[in-house]
């Protein structure tokens, strides 16, 4: 048995190198309110309770060599609710949620038919049908991994969202006979050679075919779903994306090529591009 505090210590040493100080004490304290099954407050509050923790220098050992933490405890939070997340699937990021709350805003209250283009652990899907129950949420994936466990995030949540298989570089036109009012979408943007300058438990450990775009053309994804709202969305829908930040004026340009109109970009919180949405002309 060893005290709450020493086994926050434990965890948080390895990582400090990693992740800075303040970060891994962050890491620490999840990981063990997750092993333990008991609430972060209570290893505050009661530091010097004895716990024993069966698996710990396995899971210290996994952290250490940059595994996310969301993987070893199997769950991350994405807009108030917990999603299921393992190996192969794209661990949810909070500018993500700010991209889910400009859809929401704007589809409130509307019968509105949505595609979640890339869907992944199905946080962009099944975030849309529970705080829009009038609409009517579909969502795709090329990943037998993801759609697994978009599936059951989805079952798990209670979230009504129809989930298929496909890829957004074919031809979508034909596996859909809906047409749509918003394609949302969070692709690949990461340029290939930016992985070098990623983090380790990124770099290491995240799905590459989720995050990195050829250097050549890095805007391939974008121009496929565009190309595809012009085949799928209504009259004036629309396309809701996460961007990279660098790419912004050349992804309003690309739109405009496409035929996409009324061009809105928006900033994340930390004052960098990250959002776009596009009318269909």
């Amino acid at each position: 048995m060893t005290s709450r505090t020493e086994i926050l210590r434990q965890i948080a040493a390895p990582l400090i190198a990693l992740y800075g100080q303040r970060e891994a004490r962050s890491i620490a304290l999840i990981v063990a309110s997750e092993l333990s099954q008991l609430p972060p407050s209570a290893f505050l509050t009661d530091p010097n309770a004895e716990l024993f923790i069966a698996n710990l220098p396995e899971v210290i050992k996994q952290l250490a060599a940059g595994q996310p933490v969301q993987y070893i405890i199997g769950n991350t939070e994405f807009y108030g609710r917990r999603f299921a997340v393992r190996e192969g699937v794209l661990i949810p990021r909070p500018e993500t949620e700010e991209l889910v709350a400009w859809v929401i805003r704007e589809m409130q209250g509307k019968q509105a038919t949505l595609l979640d283009i890339g869907t992944g652990s199905g946080c962009i899907a099944a975030s849309l049908a529970l705080e829009l129950p009038d609409a009517k949420v579909f969502a795709t994936d090329i990943s037998e991994t993801a759609l697994a466990v978009s599936a059951e995030n989805c079952r798990t949540l209670g979230a009504h969202v129809t989930i298929c298989h496909a890829d957004m570089l074919g031809d979508l036109s034909v596996l859909f006979s809906e047409r749509f009012d918003a394609l949302i979408s969070n692709p690949p943007y990461v340029p290939q050679s930016d992985l070098s300058t990623m983090h380790i438990n990124v770099r290491d450990h995240e799905p590459h075919e989720a995050l990195f775009v050829p250097d050549n053309d890095p805007l391939i994804f974008y121009r496929a779903i565009a190309r595809h709202g012009r085949q799928i969305l209504h009259p004036k829908g629309r396309l809701y994306f996460e961007i990279y930040h660098l790419f912004a004026d050349t992804m309003c340009r690309m739109l405009t090529e496409e035929g996409y109109t009324d061009i809105k970009v928006r900033e994340d919180l930390f004052g960098k591009p990250r959002m776009l949405c596009c009318h269909l002309r």
